[in-house]
């Protein structure tokens, strides 16, 4: 659904290039953190017990599940299932 007026997205876009590249990653990172706060809290909300397992699975679901081949993500779950304490069990994701 497109319902901005082309010329109210070009204003936007050149506001937001008038910006340096340091302040635009900045934006990035921020919109990227509170995606990922907003779907935690969405996990805890359903589940207040959730593992944090479970939060890392959901977020890695979220964000690219359907960009990743589904045997490669089950791969990849599997590693985040594994992990303790943010750290790896095992170094090979993809064999």
């Amino acid at each position: 659904m497109i319902d901005t007026p082309p010329h109210i997205e070009q204003a936007f876009r050149e506001m937001l290039l008038e910006r340096s590249g340091e302040e635009r990653l900045k934006m990035g990172c921020s919109m990227h953190g509170m995606a990922q706060a907003l779907v935690r809290a969405g996990v805890l909300e359903k589940d207040p017990s959730a593992s944090p397992a479970a939060i890392r699975r959901a977020l890695c679901l979220r964000f690219y599940g359907h960009d990743i081949a589904p045997e490669t993500m089950r791969k990849i779950l599997s590693v985040l299932e594994g992990m303790e304490d943010g750290e790896p069990t095992r170094t090979e994701v993809i064999r």
